[in-house]
């Protein structure tokens, strides 16, 4: 059976838009069917309607306990499981555990090599008077011209 529903796949029969479902009676052809488009709407309204199917079975599964033990409440869904104590580690461990830590980093500083000594800070630049002078003139000069602009277009 399964042989004649990929012989039809075979033959050519496309599966753009629809199901392959094998009927028997057509000798390994595919009968198609349009797929069905899930909106949000049906969704929603499907899984509303499975979680009250599901709310309905559980007071049934507890309904059907209460009897077979007796009259005894449900057990709660999952059992709390008490945490688990913290261990605690001797002074020693503790002392060996950091003198093994301080091996490692004096390994690893060693095999990076020595830092290097930091550079000093580069000087901070300072604009001489002349310097200063020529950007105020230049600045004065371009806004002279930008009023002066404005000037002759508004008159």
């Amino acid at each position: 059976m399964r042989k004649q529903f990929f012989q039809g796949i075979e033959d050519g029969c496309s599966m753009d838009d629809s199901i392959g479902i094998y009927d028997g009676r057509k000798r390994g052809k595919l009968s198609y069917m349009p797929t069905r488009k899930f909106t949000t709407e049906i969704l929603n309204a499907a899984i509303l309607g499975l979680e009250s199917q599901k709310d309905k079975l559980d007071v049934q599964i507890a309904e059907l306990r209460q009897m077979v033990d007796g009259n005894r409440p449900a057990p709660a869904a999952a059992p709390e499981v008490a945490p688990r104590k913290r261990r605690k580690l001797s002074r020693a461990a503790r002392a060996r555990i950091a003198a093994a830590q301080r091996k490692r980093w004096a390994e690893a500083k060693k095999l990076s090599g020595a830092p290097a000594a930091p550079k000093a800070p580069r000087r901070k630049r300072r604009l001489s008077a002349a310097g200063r002078k020529a950007i105020g003139d230049a600045t004065r000069k371009r806004w002279a011209a930008v009023r002066a602009a404005k000037k002759t277009k508004s008159a």
